[in-house]
C-alpha cells in the first residue's frame, strides 16, 4: 500500500472501469437534465435507418445511457465490484474491447429481433463481466463448475423472467451480454490466446 506521511494514498487502480462508470454517470446526468432527450438521441439503441450514422454510433454508446439513477447505480455497483479484478487479469485494452464487443452484440441482436424496443444501460456489460469473472482459474480442456452454476443462475433467471414477467428490463441484453462474456472468457483463457501483459 502506498503511503504519504503515513497516510494511505488513493490510487486509480482500474482506469478503464472507472472511466466507463464516470462516463455513464455524466451521460445519465445529462439525460436527466434534458428530460432524456440526449439519451434518446445519442445513448439509446433502437431501430432506425442504417444509412443514419447515429444508428451505428448508438450501437456502441447505448451502454452509457441509463433510464434513471436507480438503473445507473445498480449497474455501477456491479461494474466497480467486478471490473477491477477483470482489468487486472485481462489488462485495460482487452477489457475495453470486451465492453465494445458486448455493446455492439446486444445492440445488433436487439436491432434485428426487436424492432419496437429501445435499449440503454450497462446491464449487458454487467452480465458479460459476471460470466467472464466465473472463468477465473480456467484450465485448458476443463469447464469450471463455477461457470456452469453462474450461467445457470443468471442466464436461466433472465430466460425465465423474459417468459413470465412483463417489465421494461431488457432480458435479451442480459442474455446476450452473458453469452458474450462467456465466449470471451473461453477465448481469452485458452493457452494459445493470452493477452499481452501491460496492454
Amino acid at each position: 500500500m502506498q503511503k504519504k506521511n503515513g497516510i494511505p494514498v488513493i490510487t486509480v487502480n482500474s482506469p478503464v472501469v472507472l472511466s466507463f462508470v464516470l462516463a455513464c454517470f455524466l451521460v445519465t446526468l445529462a439525460g436527466v437534465l434534458s428530460g432524456y432527450r440526449i439519451t434518446r438521441l445519442l445513448f439509446m439503441s433502437y431501430h432506425s435507418s442504417l444509412v443514419n450514422p447515429l444508428t451505428w454510433l448508438r450501437f456502441f454508446t447505448h451502454v452509457f445511457g441509463h433510464a434513471g439513477w436507480a438503473h445507473f447505480f445498480g449497474n455501477a455497483a456491479y461494474l466497480l465490484l467486478l471490473g477491477p479484478l477483470l482489468e487486472e487479469k485481462y489488462r485495460p485494452r482487452t477489457l475495453a474491447a470486451i465492453i465494445a464487443v458486448t455493446a455492439f452484440a446486444t445492440a445488433l441482436v436487439s436491432y434485428i429481433l426487436f424492432w419496437n424496443i429501445g435499449i440503454c444501460g450497462a446491464s449487458g456489460v454487467v452480465f458479460a463481466f459476471i460470466l467472464l469473472a466465473s472463468f477465473t482459474g480456467f484450465k485448458e480442456g476443463e469447464i469450471p463448475l463455477t461457470f456452469i452454476l453462474t450461467a445457470v443462475i443468471y442466464i436461466g433467471q433472465q430466460i425465465f423472467e423474459g417468459i413470465t414477467v412483463s417489465d421494461n428490463i431488457s432480458n435479451m441484453s442480459h442474455i446476450v451480454g452473458g453469452l458474450t462474456g462467456a465466449a470471451m472468457g473461453y477465448i481469452l483463457n485458452r493457452k494459445d490466446f493470452r493477452p499481452e501483459a501491460g496492454k
